[in-house]
């Protein structure tokens, strides 16, 4: 009877099995042919849409600025040279690579002996000449009273020769007393004819005499500045460079010793296109002042020095493009000569422009503005200048149109879009507020006295860069830029 219950229960519990297996599967069957039956019917089409961002074109007046990249250099040079040859018996202290002279201060003192004896022989032989001088126009002088006497002795002889005839004529003198007065006469008038002979030889005495004291006082002069030019002095106010000198030393003539820059007077040359250059034209062709702004990044400051355009070079230079412009800096705390700088130069100011992102603009010259139902249009624009990241363009109907930003390829006249609009003056504002209010952080004294010691031992940043650097130091907090470059120099 055991046996016959478990035998039934087996039986039960298979068929219960096999019935379950059934039903599962026509519940897949029945799936499948469902499924199978709503492929058939496709969805309903719709239109896509992309997202875009908009921004309107807002037309303004905008000066654009114009971007190159120049060296600095001074507009006052001189360089100090031996007019004499001779040993070098003295030199200033501040006659060293960077030294600060002042107008006329001595610098170089050559051996004077040589010039010294040079001048005591000319005034010497000044002395001489003065004497000449003098004693010639004694002689002449003495001459002229000679020949005074003369011709009052010939005046005297010729009355007598007269009285004599006279006394002829009245039969009381003889014939041979008048040819003695008559002899005597002649004699006189001799007499007066060779003094006047003395007194023209005295008188050219006198301008031989004349003559070597002018000759003599010029080479008294030249006397005078060779023992002159055994003194150097600074022409003005400025720093020494390329000082190649030493105290003892024979130079010989015209030898340079050294350098005087003037690092007030400083200017910034540097090369344009051919393009730009002609912007910076006006309507006589004649290149306008316009204001440039030159800047140095040094260990994280920038260094900034305002100026204008003051001239071009007359040459491109062999190999070269372009133009070269200089421009003089009013006032360039920190900057120096042979530095590397960016040049901003402002055009003229330039009506009825937009100013958009370079992303706007395609290869083609067209940008891509809001239509009716939200639909792209295409409109062509004329691409007048490119400032970093933006462009200025003008165009027939661009005014007050909604201009899309970061196209792409998917993007074409007459797709549909959803449009973000984004608002410049926001923007700008934001823009503003960042750069007004800088991220500052705050510096663990460790890490504060670390950046102080990078900075003080650090040799070409300016000393007026230097100082400001080190009061934003010590500021409680430091802006996080300054922060990032002054480590990253430092290698952290």
């Amino acid at each position: 009877m055991r046996f016959l219950r478990q035998s039934l229960t087996g039986v039960f519990l298979a068929a219960l099995t096999a019935a379950l297996l059934v039903y599962a599967v026509q519940i897949v069957m029945s799936a499948i042919e469902t499924r199978m039956a709503s492929e058939g019917r496709a969805p309903p089409p719709r239109e896509r849409e992309f997202a875009v961002n908009v921004v309107p074109a807002v037309s303004e007046t905008i000066t654009p600025s114009l971007e190159a990249f120049g060296e600095v250099q001074s507009r006052r040079t001189l360089e100090l040279r031996a007019t004499t040859a001779g040993r070098v018996i003295w030199l200033d202290e501040r006659f060293e690579e960077g030294g600060s002279v002042g107008a006329d201060d001595v610098l170089v003192r050559i051996d004077p002996s040589d010039a010294q004896a040079m001048l005591d022989r000319a005034e010497s032989d000044m002395l001489d000449a003065q004497a000449e001088v003098r004693d010639a126009e004694r002689s002449l002088q003495l001459a002229r009273d000679e020949l005074s006497a003369a011709e009052d002795q010939a005046g005297l002889r010729d009355r007598a020769f007269k009285r004599q005839q006279d006394l002829q004529a009245r039969g009381v003198g003889t014939a041979a007393t008048v040819e003695t007065a008559e002899l005597a006469a002649a004699s006189a008038r001799q007499s007066v004819l060779a003094r006047r002979i003395s007194v023209a030889q005295a008188e050219a005495r006198v301008d031989k005499a004349a003559t070597r004291l002018a000759r003599q006082q010029i080479t008294l002069n030249e006397a005078g500045r060779d023992l002159n030019d055994t003194v150097i002095k600074a022409g003005f106010s400025g720093t020494l460079s390329e000082v190649n000198l030493v105290e003892g030393r024979l130079v010989s003539q015209n030898e340079k010793l050294a350098k005087i820059v003037d690092p007030k007077a400083l200017e910034v040359h540097f090369r344009v296109s051919t393009a730009q250059y002609a912007r910076l034209l006006d309507a006589q062709g004649a290149l306008i002042d316009a204001p440039v702004e030159a800047m140095l990044d040094v260990s994280g400051v920038d260094l900034r020095a305002h100026g204008r355009v003051s001239r071009d070079s007359i040459a491109t230079g062999t190999g070269q493009s372009g133009r070269v412009l200089f421009a003089r800096l009013d006032s360039a705390p920190g900057f120096k000569p042979g530095d590397f700088v960016t040049v901003l130069v402002e055009e003229p100011e330039m009506n009825d422009v937009v100013r958009l992102p370079s992303s706007a603009l395609d290869a083609a010259g067209t940008v891509l503005v809001l239509g009716e139902g939200d639909r792209l249009e295409a409109l062509p624009v004329t691409l007048l200048r490119r400032q970093r990241d933006d462009v200025l363009v003008r165009g027939e109907g661009l005014a007050g149109r909604e201009v899309v930003i970061g196209r792409t390829p998917l993007l074409g006249a007459g797709i549909k879009v959803r449009p973000f609009k984004t608002a410049p003056e926001d923007a700008d504002d934001a823009a503003v507020a960042q750069v007004e209010t800088p991220e500052m952080v705050e510096l663990t004294d460790e890490r504060r006295a670390a950046m102080r010691a990078f900075i003080e031992g650090n040799q070409m940043i300016p000393q007026e860069a230097k100082e400001r650097v080190l009061s934003l130091l010590d500021q409680p907090k430091v802006p996080a830029r300054l922060v990032q470059r002054i480590e990253s120099r430092m290698g952290g």
